[in-house]
């Protein structure tokens, strides 16, 4: 198999695991998981663009910013089946159960959401909301930019999650396949693509995806730390952790 092929599996893999497009994924393994998570800042690119239009479409017809917003957020949870927000209350729920690392991977698999999920999932759209509603203040343009921004940085957090060196918590699983498939080159000429873009559009934007990434950082690293490596929960977890922040970090820079 080609660069060029394995490329494209990759790109067909990133849009058809990260968004709802019926995209043919033919072949799946890890050389092609590797682009496909190194790629993945531009299934958040059309995912942003998508968001913005829900956005722009709801303040034509005379919606306020608040419901507005409010309406992007829950296109991007439909465009994306709801995995990453899924994942993150898993994550929290696992995590919250103080319980060592088998049991809290017992705990994400369960069906159900607990108190620390329902928490963190309410607070994680409220302060999207807030955040997207606020930006609207500055103009269709800053929604624009600040959106894309914030999508891209969260599908940026999941390739840094899939660099090598960053382990695998289970032996099966979408964590297994993705885990360190990633080389670190790729890693960061992915961030090069979506920091400089977002630097263009205002130095706040840049300093936020910069600070969506820092959090999703951390939660990566305490993640690793109490599960001893990835899954698709913790992807997913990451991916709202850096969208969220990068939007608070660009309402409150603007």
């Amino acid at each position: 198999m080609t660069v060029l092929s394995d490329a494209l599996a990759g790109l067909r893999m990133a849009l058809g695991t990260l968004t709802v497009l019926p995209v043919r994924v033919e072949r799946v393994d890890r050389a092609v998981a590797g682009w496909a998570m190194a790629l993945a800042p531009l299934a958040g690119l059309l995912l942003g663009l998508l968001g913005w239009l829900v956005f722009a479409a709801a303040a034509a017809s005379g919606l306020s910013a608040t419901p507005a917003a409010a309406l992007a957020v829950g296109a991007l949870a439909l465009l994306t089946r709801g995995l990453h927000l899924d994942g993150l209350a898993d994550l929290a729920d696992g995590l919250g159960s103080a319980r060592p690392a088998e049991g809290a991977l017992e705990v994400m698999k369960r069906s159900d959401i607990g108190p620390f999920g329902v928490l963190t999932l309410v607070l994680t759209v409220l302060l999207q909301v807030l955040a997207l509603a606020q930006s609207a203040g500055h103009g269709a343009a800053a929604v624009l930019v600040g959106l894309v921004a914030a999508v891209s940085a969260g599908r940026l957090a999941i390739t840094w999650a899939c660099a090598r060196g960053v382990p695998a918590a289970r032996p099966e699983g979408l964590g297994a396949l993705v885990a360190g498939t990633v080389p670190r080159w790729a890693a960061v000429a992915a961030t090069a693509t979506v920091v400089l873009p977002a630097g263009f559009a205002g130095a706040g934007h840049a300093i936020a995806v910069l600070a969506g990434l820092a959090a999703a950082g951390a939660m990566l690293w305490h993640a690793t730390r109490r599960l001893g490596g990835i899954t698709g929960d913790v992807l997913g977890a990451l991916a709202e952790t850096a969208t969220t922040t990068t939007l608070l970090v660009a309402a409150a820079l603007q």
